[in-house]
């Protein structure tokens, strides 16, 4: 009987094995652009590898890229793979960019599990750098989307410039 029991308890906590801590791996074979962890430290800013490399979240109401409104378009900063044009950009109140929509091609999405509950999560399609989130919660009359996008996993080109 105890042999049973303790299978059965085994077995259980085999079970519960949970997935809040988990996230959809994205191997680096899967973008064009792939480089060794040290080459994406020596290339980036602290602040942009902890981004764009190891999906942290900059602070909100942090990020330079808020106060812009000017035609343009902005880019992976890691890459410079363009992502999201800045005439899809609004203001969602949340301190960082917000889009409705991104550059058709020029992001991919994923899974993410961190907090306890699946989030779609938002990578460059150039070389897989953590971008944001999308939520459902954007304007209505366009496309009900919020990608909710970490300024400083991006840089901004002015149309003049491109």
């Amino acid at each position: 009987m105890k042999k049973i029991f303790l299978v059965l308890c085994t077995a259980l906590l085999a079970s519960c094995n949970g997935n809040a801590q988990k996230t959809e791996k994205k191997g680096s074979e899967n973008f064009p652009v792939t480089k060794t962890d040290a080459e994406w430290k020596a290339e980036l800013s602290s602040d942009e590898y902890a981004v764009l490399r190891k999906a942290a979240t900059e602070r909100p109401f942090s990020s330079d890229l808020l106060k812009v409104n000017e035609a343009g378009t902005f880019v992976c900063a890691a890459c410079g793979n363009p992502v999201y044009e800045e005439q899809y950009k609004f203001d969602s109140g949340t301190g960082w960019p917000s889009f409705d929509r991104a550059i058709e091609g020029g992001v991919a999405y994923g899974r993410d599990s961190k907090l306890g509950y699946e989030r779609q999560e938002v990578h460059c399609a150039n070389c897989g750098g953590h971008l944001g989130h999308v939520f459902n919660d954007g304007p209505t009359e366009t496309t009900g989307k919020r990608h909710c996008i970490n300024g400083v996993a991006m840089d901004f080109k002015p149309e003049s410039e491109q």
